[in-house]
């Protein structure tokens, strides 16, 4: 190995082009290929930027030649030498350095390699344990390196938008208390203070409502949030999540603030001209069209209710649901009509996941008719009137669920997904941003036999419903919104509880006690007491954005050091175990078994 001796890099591997034939340049990165064709070697060297082609020729410089013969996948090298042009045929369009290469003069081996675990050189499928394990080398591929460029992309975009519309960039603290509400908190023992401990934050969303009483008036933060939950593959352990906060404003201010930073995001990352406002719908009508409040507009298949017509009908299933206050729905899968029984038998199957006892199915053959088990039990009103409802034509395939609200829509939502999925439909070009408003301010949780709410215990009722809470707080609906896109919630906020006996109304709604809310809240209530401004804001997940920007499926490939879904990082092995002694400073028993 050499050192690289003042040598210093004059361009980056994507820099050259046919501007600079004639220059003596040095580069600096690792070997992609190596290629030996007559005695001459050919090197694609990559660094981050992208590939140049350098090549040694015996006839140049035969010693150079001569140690260009060891050089192996992913050593370290530096080059100096001449750019020519490539020989005739011998241009790779695909490369922005394709017209060119260099003519080495001066080889320095700078480190080598062991062979890599798997290759980088190639498209090929690696088992993502391998990928974490050794994400120093997944990141080098130009897939990944993408991601993460694209990431930083993203935050100067969304920066530099926030700074120009007059926000604070100001940090809220890591270590706080643990706060009920919402999922576990990761816990971290006090050494100083034996017994007690901090919480990592789940969101800044106290500290944030809280920079609105100083009057800061309108803050952002680009912060880690942390939730001990089971994982999948749009969630993690730590996140992060881009974070705002303004005062003396409504929803539509909100609204006008995103739109303009997503606006700003897609231009800056994929050169996409978005045209705002995005379109909005109310949480109602998302369930009752689509059957969850984070539809995927860029196809149609919606939900559509046969509840009234075949209230009296004579299928029995469908009958006795009605009768017990359930729904039957159905969507028509257009032009689907040649799917196969195997096919519908898997797609049965796919619905019971959800809690569905069964899907039926109509097959409209070209003569209007019905193809399909049940097709019996229905008159030829009946048919029609569904007909007309679904906008049936011949070739369709229609599905019916009937059950309770829940399963109905849960598994139909479903069902359109994976129809959408067999059929193309979800393209990743395309990008169909909606706004769900109006949703409940509180659920019943059975469990516990109290409401709880849907977002968080801060988030202020509709003025048209807070008479509602001391009456029916089921009915309420929030000041609440999401913004999805693709299917997938990307932010959500609502306007908060600015007054304390607002703040009162909706505990007690909840069940949560004076004593209980002192205990829990009494920092954020003082600050209610003291001249807090109306105000509002959303938190973006800054991962699952970034996620459909780049089209990757799950977050873990825009994220530079990812956990598993066993919250694990192969990386570093972590979580592990600890020194006894560390566990003895922090007032902890270290008495379990490995």
């Amino acid at each position: 190995m050499e050192s690289m001796g003042g040598l210093r890099r004059s361009h980056n591997c994507q820099a050259l082009g046919g501007g600079d034939m004639g220059k003596e340049v040095t580069l600096m990165g690792w070997v992609l290929r190596r290629r030996d064709h007559g005695g001459v070697i050919f090197i694609d060297l990559r660094d981050r930027w992208g590939i140049t082609q350098v090549v040694f020729n015996p006839e140049v410089n035969p010693e150079v030649h001569a140690k260009a013969h060891d050089l192996r996948s992913e050593w370290v090298i530096a080059v100096r030498g001449r750019v020519i042009e490539r020989p005739a045929g011998m241009v790779n369009p695909k490369l922005a350095t394709g017209a060119i290469e260099v003519l080495v003069g001066e080889l320095r081996i700078l480190n080598v390699s062991k062979t890599p675990p798997f290759p980088l050189d190639e498209e090929i499928e690696v088992a993502e344990g391998l990928r974490l394990k050794y994400r120093y080398l997944d990141l080098r591929r130009p897939e990944m390196t993408s991601n993460l460029v694209m990431r930083h992309q993203a935050c100067q975009a969304m920066r530099s938008f926030l700074n120009s519309q007059d926000f604070l960039e100001i940090e809220t603290p890591m270590l706080t208390r643990s706060t009920p509400e919402g999922a576990r908190d990761y816990l971290v023992p006090s050494r100083v203070n034996p017994g007690r401990f901090y919480a990592l934050p789940q969101s800044p969303q106290l500290f944030k409502q809280i920079l609105m009483v100083a009057g800061m008036d309108r803050y952002y933060q680009i912060v880690r949030c942390f939730r001990d939950e089971d994982l999948r593959a749009d969630r993690q352990p730590e996140f992060t999540q881009i974070d705002l906060e303004l005062s003396f404003v409504e929803e539509e201010d909100l609204y006008t603030v995103a739109e303009g930073m997503m606006k700003e995001l897609f231009r800056a990352t994929l050169g996409v001209e978005l045209t705002p406002p995005f379109p909005r719908m109310t949480y109602a009508e998302a369930m009752r069209r689509f059957g969850n409040d984070k539809p995927d507009l860029r196809f149609a298949m919606e939900l559509v209710s046969l509840t009234d017509l075949v209230a009296h009908c004579g299928f029995k299933v469908f009958q006795t649901v009605v009768e017990s206050g359930g729904l039957v729905k159905s969507i028509n899968a257009k032009g689907c009509a040649d799917f196969s029984r195997k096919d519908l038998d898997d797609l049965t199957a796919y619905v019971a996941q959800f809690g569905a006892k069964g899907l039926a199915w109509v097959k409209v053959k070209e003569n209007g008719e019905w193809q399909s088990p049940i097709a019996k039990f229905f008159t030829d009103q009946e048919r029609a009137d569904m007909a007309a409802a679904l906008d049936a034509v011949p070739g369709d395939l229609l599905f019916f669920v009937a059950d309770t609200t829940t399963v109905v829509h849960q598994a139909l939502s479903e069902l359109r997904l994976e129809l959408a999925r067999r059929l193309g439909l979800l393209k990743k070009e395309s990008f169909s941003f909606l706004w769900v408003t109006d949703f409940p301010l509180l659920e019943y949780d059975h469990e516990e036999k109290r409401h709880v709410a849907v977002h968080h215990p801060f988030t202020a009722p509709r003025e048209e419903d807070i008479a509602l809470l001391d009456t029916e707080p089921g009915k309420a609906l929030s000041r609440a919104y999401d913004l999805v896109l693709n299917g997938t919630e990307i932010g959500g906020g609502s306007i908060r509880i600015h007054r304390q006996d607002m703040q009162d109304k909706v505990f007690r709604a909840l069940g949560i006690s004076p004593e209980e809310a002192t205990d829990k809240f009494d920092f954020l209530l003082r600050a209610l007491e003291l001249g807090a401004p109306p105000h509002g804001g959303m938190a973006f997940g800054l991962d699952r954005l970034l996620m459909i920007l780049a089209g990757r499926e799950s977050i873990r490939d825009v994220i530079a050091f990812p956990k598993t879904q066993k919250a694990t990082c192969p990386l570093t092995e972590a979580p592990s175990s600890v020194a006894r002694k560390q566990l003895t400073e922090l007032h902890l028993r270290p008495d379990w078994k490995e």
